[in-house]
């Protein structure tokens, strides 16, 4: 009689009615979009507040290339020493005092010039006070050379190359950004998910056999159907926890925004963004990415992203189940648990560092029919045009490769299920499969 339905049935009712998973279904989006909201109501605090930078330039070449912004305000010193300068810069507590010196040589004044505060200035504001200094001082001496810089600019020629292929479909470099994006969200998503709900599963086999409720359950199911209805009831419960995560937080942001004030999109750069939206070449690259995306082989990727997700995470969860099953508690786990992350993390980097360079090339297209890393460097190569037949012999050996995983995973399973109080080795493993 095949008992799996209700086994699945269980274990997800198991699940979902568990206290300890309820709580952490509701605090979860809780504490991360609590942690959101500091993270902006900090940033926007940050972002509101307005530096005074007094500005000394003894050299009286530099100064007019400081202009108010919308949170900084350059205040031009003038006729006074150093000394005098930092006295005032501490009495006024401006944020800080840019020194300029009096050279003739600019080669000698980019060398003279220093930045006083009483704290360490952040990053991007020293960057940016060097790039207004750095081109400021770079065409004076253009000019002091007789070279005309209004000539050089209009001289200055960008190419960007057109891409298409043979067959006349036209890409671009923001194209292969998109798919990039795209594959890696995909990867990523499929490598959290194993990791949070394959150890879910192995712990629950745990939990079970150390309770000694599977010795009264094993007797009238079979360890495969028993092994399944885990994997599948608890993956089940997983997708459950992950849509009411997608909507309690959707809901929550919505709260706080409303409540708060807060925007959640704010960030120190979003003015920078704001002002960039102005210029008609940023606007360009964005109708770009807008091109780029539309031109995804959007129902393909949903497709195979279902189909090598789901294969992909049985074929995990089998391995997780058969660890749980082979040990008493969760610290036993460790000597198995680097053979099954390993060839994650391989497919993670192979996918970052190989599907980047070339998504078609011999060492891609190997790993993407390897089951272990397939799921992860297959969806990575996709949004840049896998043959169909790639795919599908992919996810065939895929598959095939779960089915058999399956098999030896049941055969520790029924042995293993009923061992207790010996760690097992990898050589009691391969004993128990040739039972």
């Amino acid at each position: 009689m095949n008992h799996l339905p209700l086994i699945i049935k269980r274990e997800y009712l198991t699940k979902v009615k568990n206290k300890s998973f309820i709580i952490m279904t509701i605090l979860s989006p809780i504490i991360m979009i609590a942690l959101i909201s500091v993270v902006a109501y900090l940033s926007q605090l940050n972002n509101n507040k307005t530096r005074v930078i007094s500005v000394l330039d003894e050299s009286g070449i530099v100064k007019e290339v400081f202009k108010d912004t919308e949170n900084t305000t350059y205040h031009i010193l003038q006729n006074m020493s150093l000394s005098d300068a930092k006295a005032i810069v501490k009495e006024t507590s401006n944020y800080g005092l840019l020194h300029i010196g009096k050279f003739d040589d600019f080669d000698v004044l980019s060398k003279h010039i220093k930045f006083y505060s009483e704290e360490s200035p952040s990053l991007t504001l020293i960057s940016s006070l060097e790039s207004k200094i750095e081109k400021k001082l770079t065409n004076l001496k253009l000019q002091q050379k007789g070279v005309d810089v209004e000539m050089i600019k209009a001289s200055k020629i960008n190419v960007n190359l057109a891409q298409e292929s043979f067959e006349g479909e036209k890409t671009s470099k923001i194209d292969s950004v998109v798919k990039l994006i795209f594959g890696g969200i995909a990867g990523y998503l499929l490598f959290m998910f194993i990791i949070i709900y394959g150890n879910m599963i192995m712990r629950s086999v745990i939990e079970e056999k150390t309770s000694r409720i599977i010795e009264v359950i094993i007797s009238s199911v079979k360890p495969v159907q028993l092994m399944l209805g885990k994997i599948i009831g608890t993956s089940l419960a997983g997708i459950t926890q992950f849509v009411i995560w997608l909507i309690l937080g959707g809901v929550l942001m919505a709260i706080v925004s409303a409540i708060f004030g807060i925007d959640m999109a704010q960030s120190p750069q979003q003015d920078m963004m704001q002002r960039a939206m102005e210029n008609p070449e940023v606007n360009m690259q964005i109708q770009d990415i807008l091109t780029a995306f539309y031109n995804l082989p959007i129902l393909n990727l949903i497709i195979a992203f279902i189909l090598f997700f789901i294969s992909g995470y049985l074929l995990y969860s089998s391995f997780y189940a058969a660890i749980g099953a082979a040990v008493d508690n969760e610290t036993d786990t460790q000597q198995f648990m680097l053979p099954i992350l390993m060839p994650l993390i391989l497919a993670v980097y192979i996918g970052i560092f190989t599907v980047i360079e070339d998504p078609h090339g011999t060492v891609s297209t190997i790993f993407s029919f390897i089951p272990l890393t397939s799921p992860v460097v297959m969806l990575m190569r996709i949004p840049f045009g896998v043959p169909l037949w790639q795919q599908l012999l992919s996810l065939l050996i895929l598959i095939a490769t779960f089915m058999l995983t399956v098999w030896f995973a049941a055969k520790i399973y029924r042995v293993g299920i009923l061992m207790y109080g010996k760690k097992p080795s990898y050589k009691e493993l391969i004993k128990w499969i040739k039972y």
